[in-house]
């Protein structure tokens, strides 16, 4: 990596993108969520109110995070994630929702422990990786201190339960393993064991084992799947080429589950069509592209691998997400960043755009 003078502006590409994303995150959660909203709280604005409160503080926190010192600050990054230990265990004390403890209730709000800990968690990576005394061709110092507190954040992340937060970590963790310079010999070795565990839980605990059948059988035909990949079909298929047009999508008439949170990419290609989607799209992974080159003209090791470790959390979130909707994964509930309803989903990603942000101060020409 190369060494560049200190860069005072933001990457204003990046901050572009990231509005333009936002926006149409707005836009299409009103269309899918205001026949929901006004059945359920009698304002078909509803969830579209709540979602601008989360945009405004999004905003305010990427702009405190360009403000911040990240490799000063990232010493309190290991404090920082003991206690976001304590807060996924205290989400069991809270009550369920639809089955899950996944959530902390803050009055009228709610916030996802297991969305933290992935920030703080990329942070601490960066900041114990980038370590030069730390070698990690040594499979001790890989297995400890890592392993127990990753291991355990896994498996009460896994109990909530929340399967799509376990596989954005997860690879989130060995991604920034590997780009720290660790062997690929001791990456199978550590994911093998994850891999053995979680087929342990599916198909002899029965953790998901219905979602894991359905997502089988959905592979040769999505029709065959379970109601949710079923119907998230049909309402991508019915949008055609240019689509219903916005508000005038049938399948969030109490047919499409989530319409507005998880399945809101299937509610959206159905309102504004394939060539709306490839344009949402497009304007994500230019974010993502964007990202991708501030990490790789940072001036040191810390900045290369914080930066990185963002791209890969929002990369794998989206990923996921669409492959979900695409009935080419098993459904786990996680929302599309910067377009579901979900006010910590946003605020962690805002965050994420927020630390490429002020990364991009210490970018080169890029």
């Amino acid at each position: 990596m190369k060494r560049f003078s200190v860069k005072h502006r933001i990457d204003e590409r990046l901050l572009l993108a990231y509005l333009m994303a936002v926006t149409a995150g707005l836009v299409l959660i009103y269309s899918s969520s205001s026949m929901i909203a006004e059945s359920r709280f009698g304002s078909h604005a509803f969830f579209f109110k709540n979602q601008l409160i989360w945009t405004a503080l999004s905003f305010a926190v990427i702009w405190i995070i360009c403000k911040l010192d990240l490799k000063r600050l990232s010493v309190y990054s290991v404090p920082a994630l003991f206690i976001t230990l304590i807060l996924l265990a205290v989400v069991f004390m809270m009550p369920s929702r639809n089955g899950a403890h996944r959530w902390l209730f803050l009055g009228p709000f709610t916030v996802q422990p297991s969305e933290l800990f992935k920030f703080v968690m990329i942070i601490f990576l960066a900041f114990s990786l980038s370590n030069h005394k730390r070698d990690l061709k040594k499979l001790k110092n890989l297995l400890f201190p890592y392993l127990p507190i990753i291991g355990a954040a896994l498996l009460m992340i896994l109990l909530e339960p929340d399967l799509g937060s376990v596989m954005v970590i997860s690879i989130t963790a060995l991604l920034m393993f590997f780009l720290a310079g660790t062997p690929m010999k001791y990456l199978f070795a550590t994911a093998l064991p994850v891999a053995a565990a979680a087929s342990f839980f599916v198909f002899v605990l029965g953790y998901k084992k219905e979602r894991v059948i359905d997502y089988l059988a959905s592979i040769g035909d999505p029709l065959s799947g379970s109601y949710q990949v079923k119907q998230a079909a049909l309402t991508l298929g019915s949008g055609g080429l240019f689509g219903t047009g916005l508000g005038d999508g049938r399948q969030k008439l109490f047919f499409l589950p989530y319409p507005h949170t998880d399945f809101i990419f299937a509610s959206a290609g159905e309102e504004i069509g394939l060539i709306g989607l490839t344009l949402l799209l497009s304007i994500m992974f230019y974010l993502l592209w964007r990202g991708l080159k501030i990490s790789a003209a940072q001036p040191d090791r810390f900045g290369y691998l914080l930066g990185a470790g963002m791209v890969v959390t929002l990369f794998t979130s989206i990923a996921i997400n669409i492959g979900v909707v695409t009935a080419l994964l098993p459904v786990t509930g996680l929302p599309l960043p910067f377009i579901s309803y979900g006010g910590s989903s946003l605020l962690i990603s805002s965050a994420a755009v927020g630390v490429l942000l002020n990364l991009s101060r210490k970018a080169g020409k890029i």
